[in-house]
């Protein structure tokens, strides 16, 4: 076995044999657990809203207390007064001031919490109908034409490509490709907020002591290096690997489950394979790459292992810059000036253009372009700090991870003229 394998080896063995990844491994396991066993065992067990309803026409009350829902039911309540001692005591969630004119109806919801927007917007849909009922009666129309004058318009929003001058449809699922995209942002987003304290962590753990000294004798600097980052990669890859299997698994135990066959159904299998797809998945692993190898050259900054806090937090930042642009910008206002920009830029493009090209306002001329600059940059980022733990991996400073920057670029230099 080569040096840079023995490296790979004793650091991935090191890292997957930690109390460390294997709780990393378990939490999605235990979060989804812990949901799924509250729904299977509580969720029919949670008391449905009980809404008073006070009204000056009793017909009107005991026709809406016949009303069926899920998530509420209604209670008839003679005066306000009865209606405000029953909510002092907890006997209604809620309760409904039910005023009616020849003309229109008006609701006035009292509760001590709030029922939630969903049922709020219910009972305002109900209030509605009946209102339009009471004017239709009054211009004598029948229940065949309130439903027409009350039917919605029709409205549809079809993506399209040119080619050859002649406008055609484009086949492809921009919804499957969102969800992929706001899928990878977050896990390349975990991800490096994971793995970005092991790889510097691992770049510094023999920095301040003499055992550094001894391995130089034996290996190149470099192949130190990159034995160390590969290392703790793989271990990412295991990672990634392990969800990958546990998703199949749970699909094959769980597809004649209503949602996840409501889910399926919605989901274009030709979307997740075509050219689209491939490239967020190219994005995310990119990037992933890019965020390793500069935590990497962080970490081979610092003088003592304890210092990595600090030295990654340039990591942490920009990855929280670009997991913000790519959720509240990407999302709400994909084609905002801030967004173009950001995905042309490295560790920015990586959580900016998936969404771009996910909501159709990026082509993939412009995806692979960017794609592009993103991995010459990765290449050029890996040499140079390759380059910069040889000059700096046995120099101790203690001026802080910027002094430790200009000194380790200074003998590089100085390395260079030299030969």
């Amino acid at each position: 076995m080569s040096k840079m394998g023995i490296i790979i080896k004793d650091v991935y063995k090191k890292n997957v044999k930690s109390t460390a990844f294997v709780i990393m491994i378990l939490a999605p396991f235990l979060v989804m657990g812990i949901f799924y066993l509250s729904q299977h065992f509580f969720g029919d067990a949670n008391d449905i809203n009980k809404i008073g309803i006070v009204s000056d026409q009793p017909a009107v009350a005991e026709q809406l207390a016949k009303t069926k829902s899920e998530d509420y039911s209604f209670k008839i309540i003679s005066s306000d007064k009865k209606a405000q001692k029953q909510l002092e005591d907890k006997k209604v969630d809620a309760y409904l001031d039910l005023k009616m004119s020849q003309e229109n109806v008006s609701g006035k919801l009292y509760s001590k919490a709030s029922l939630g927007t969903s049922t709020e917007t219910q009972l305002q849909q109900i209030l509605s109908s009946m209102q339009a009922t009471i004017r239709a009666n009054q211009l004598n129309l029948t229940t065949a034409q309130v439903q027409k004058v009350m039917e919605p318009a029709k409205f549809e929003s079809t993506k399209v490509t040119f080619e050859n001058g002649k406008m055609q449809s484009d086949g492809g699922d921009s919804g499957t490709q969102f969800i992929l995209s706001f899928l990878t942002t977050i896990i390349m987003f975990v991800f490096i907020i994971s793995y970005s304290s092991i790889i510097a962590q691992e770049i510094a753990s023999e920095k301040g002591t003499r055992i550094m000294e001894v391995l130089l004798s034996s290996m190149k600097a470099k192949t130190h290096y990159y034995g160390k980052l590969l290392g703790v990669l793989l271990v990412a890859l295991t990672q990634l690997l392990i969800y990958g299997v546990a998703v199949v698994f749970g699909y094959r135990q769980f597809k004649d489950v209503a949602m996840v066959k409501d889910l399926i159904n919605n989901v274009s299998i030709k979307s997740l394979l075509g050219s689209g797809a491939l490239a967020i998945i190219a994005f995310m692993l990119v990037g992933l790459f890019l965020y390793a190898v500069l935590s990497a050259l962080c970490g081979s900054l610092v003088s003592k292992p304890e210092d990595t806090a600090k030295a990654i937090q340039p990591v942490m930042y920009l990855s929280m810059i670009g997991y913000m642009l790519g959720l509240i910008l990407g999302t709400s206002d994909p084609t905002n000036v801030i967004i173009k920009v950001t995905s042309y830029i490295p560790f920015l493009s990586s959580y900016s253009m998936p969404l771009r090209l996910a909501s159709g306002t990026a082509a993939m001329s412009s995806a692979f372009v960017s794609l592009g600059i993103l991995i010459v940059f990765t290449i050029l980022l890996t040499l140079f700090s390759a380059q910069l733990y040889k000059s700096n991996v046995l120099v101790y400073s203690e001026g802080g991870t910027l002094s430790a920057l200009k000194q380790s670029i200074s003998i590089m230099q100085n390395d260079r003229k030299k030969k």
